[in-house]
């Protein structure tokens, strides 16, 4: 047998790559991980952990209005963008020495340097040295995507955004998916004029069309301005730091910060695919079966570099199911079916399932419940921001099929219902269900 360096080395220290790794190691192979940036990937270091926490930075600025109500008196309040932006990026700080931490714990081998795939098995680091693996991993991860158009130069990414010197009085952002419109919620709440803008007229495309519909209304209510069918003509920054913004099908507009949500893209130029003979599609991510293995034998994949469903908990599963099946002795696969996801808007939405829309082409005929309503806080608030949650079922077997939910912590409560959904119970094991009062989540057992 040929001898290797290591058993298994990891591109990318992501939540893929550092769970596969991690595994791997405790199932006795000898593991190397490298990282380029700084371990944690893209969600711990700046994706979903940061931008939660800037949503709940953004959450005060309503409480605080509500206060009064309640019968706090809340005077001379201040927001301070810089304090939030150190704590937040000093918590993504502690966040990278404990993954760092845990991997070093199990033995894994932890190299700060870019990796580039020279071979089947063989691997070349930027610092010159290389090394050899019987199993390559590669967990990059996605990068931002930013159109190809004139002045794209004077535009940021989220990437930027966690660190920002200071807010934008009027920033435009480019997108409408679920970072386009949980930062377009996080800067209107800081008090930033928000601009956002779509090529298409759809918002969160994948979503249940009644969700999207009053996500749209709330967030033009609260001072969003959507400008839809425009693409981009170019950007040209002024003398005065201006950013003079040119598009189609609406007038020019000028704001002091433009940045582009406009989808991911796979992480793999320059990764050396090619010399070991991986493929990639036209979009550039690393064809996989279902194992995670790619075209050459030697080297698989897991994570958003795949383009398969870009979600954290996704590529976790994925590392966790190479890992069990390459070096446990368990034959694993990861189930695509039925998962849950949310978009950290304001208010929050979250679903699991088919929506109504793919139900009715999937299934035919489905029944669907629905509650739309207003929440204790917001009644006594006095802010009329209705939520809605929806229950999606097969006609003929009852069974639930799909929730969808856009309110005050729809992701908190959707986390448990997806169980349900995962085990195909119906509509009637809802409705046995003693509701849990006064309670926003009682709705999914009381909808007609």
């Amino acid at each position: 047998m040929p001898q290797y360096d290591y058993d298994l080395f990891v591109i990318g220290a992501g939540s893929g790559g550092v769970r596969a790794a991690r595994v791997s190691a405790a199932h006795g192979a000898k593991v190397a991980i490298a990282e380029e940036y700084r371990v944690g990937g893209t969600c711990v270091i700046r994706g979903c952990v940061p931008k939660k926490l800037l949503v709940y930075g953004a959450h005060f600025a309503e409480d605080i209005q509500d206060a009064g109500r309640f019968g706090w008196k809340v005077e001379g309040c201040q927001f301070d963008w810089r304090t939030l932006r150190d704590n937040v990026l000093s918590e993504v700080d502690r966040l990278n020495r404990a993954y760092t931490g845990t991997l070093q714990n199990h033995g894994v081998e932890v190299i700060l340097d870019r990796a580039v795939l020279t071979g089947p098995h063989d691997i070349k680091l930027t610092s010159g040295r290389e090394v050899t693996a019987r199993t390559i991993l590669i967990a990059s991860g996605a990068t931002p995507h930013v159109p190809n158009c004139p002045g794209h130069e004077h535009g940021i990414t989220s990437n930027e955004a966690f660190h920002l010197d200071a807010l934008p009085k009027r920033i435009l952002i480019a997108g409408a998916g679920y970072i386009a419109n949980e930062f377009a919620g996080i800067f209107n709440e800081f008090g930033v004029k928000v601009t956002l803008i779509n090529r298409t007229d759809t918002i969160l495309r994948g979503y249940d069309q009644a969700l999207r519909d009053r996500l749209l209304d709330i967030s033009i209510r609260k001072g969003i301005d959507f400008r839809l069918n425009a693409d981009f003509r170019g950007i040209t920054k002024g003398e005065d730091g201006c950013l003079a913004v040119e598009m189609t099908n609406h007038d020019p507009i000028t704001v002091d910060c433009v940045m582009f949500a406009t989808g991911r893209v796979p992480n793999t130029g320059g990764l050396g695919l090619e010399a070991a003979g991986v493929e990639w599609d036209e979009k550039g991510a690393i064809k996989v079966d279902d194992d995670n293995r790619s075209t050459c034998e030697s080297i698989y994949a897991v994570g958003d570099v795949t383009n398969r469903i870009q979600l954290t908990p996704v590529a976790i599963r994925e590392g966790q199911a190479f890992a069990d099946t390459v070096f446990g002795g368990k034959p694993t696969r990861v189930d695509y079916e039925n998962i849950p996801s949310a978009v950290f808007s304001h208010p929050p939405i979250a679903a699991v399932g088919l929506t109504e829309a793919k139900a009715r082409q999937k299934l035919g005929s489905v029944k669907v419940y629905q509650s739309d309503f207003r929440a204790m806080k917001n009644v006594l608030a006095g802010r009329n921001e209705r939520a809605l949650y929806k229950m999606i079922c097969d006609s003929e077997t009852h069974r639930v099929v799909g929730l969808h939910m856009i309110g005050p912590d729809a992701p908190e409560i959707l986390q448990a219902a997806a169980v349900a959904v995962k085990a195909g119970l119906t509509k009637s094991d809802f409705d046995q269900t003693v509701a849990l009062h006064p309670t926003m989540a009682e709705e999914l057992v009381l909808m007609k």
